[in-house]
């Protein structure tokens, strides 16, 4: 049985969700979201707040209700609060400009990498060494981080490269003499 799918999604006060059928809408302060529930999953709205159910007891449907709720989740939390990854930049050199459309990234190549920011997204240096990607999307916000960590990840032995704040690099001890 999904723990996740039992807990209800709370919509807080400032958002609008409009379920049509499978079709689930959220308007707030952020923007605008929407996604479709699998078919194997009930939603139902109770005064503020969406609960979930499996319609059949098939493995299937018990996997796609706690997905649901969480992705159901994500999607409230994204228009009222929105997400925020932060990175960090690690190596002598290394450093990242952000204006409103591109992001111009340093990175020890022998030219400056340069990555178009996306609608609905927005990116700022907040230092030379610190990006701090935000957006009502999570999985938009998720992946475009992702996708600038691996311009170049970090490296075991001296650290060097971009890396999530919240992770920590295992180093590794060099050659010996």
């Amino acid at each position: 049985m999904s723990r996740v799918g039992k807990h209800p999604v709370i919509i807080p006060s400032g958002v609008t969700v409009d379920l049509k059928g499978q079709h689930l809408k959220a308007k707030g302060k952020r923007g605008e979201l929407e996604f479709t529930v699998h078919d194997d999953v009930e939603v139902t709205r109770e005064g503020d707040a969406l609960s979930f159910k499996p319609r059949t007891e098939s493995r299937r449907a018990r996997m796609q209700w706690g997905t649901a709720r969480n992705l159901a989740s994500n999607l409230v939390k994204g228009v009222s609060d929105g997400f925020t990854i932060t990175l960090e930049i690690n190596g002598v050199g290394y450093r990242a400009q952000a204006d409103a459309k591109n992001l111009k990234l340093q990175l020890g190549f022998s030219h400056d990498v340069e990555m178009p920011i996306p609608a609905g997204i927005q990116i700022k240096a907040v230092k030379p060494t610190e990006i701090e990607i935000t957006g009502s999307d999570r999985q938009r916000v998720g992946q475009l981080a992702a996708e600038i960590r691996s311009l170049r990840p970090p490296e075991p032995y001296k650290g060097k490269g971009i890396k999530y704040s919240t992770e920590t690099i295992r180093r590794k001890e060099g050659k010996k003499k």
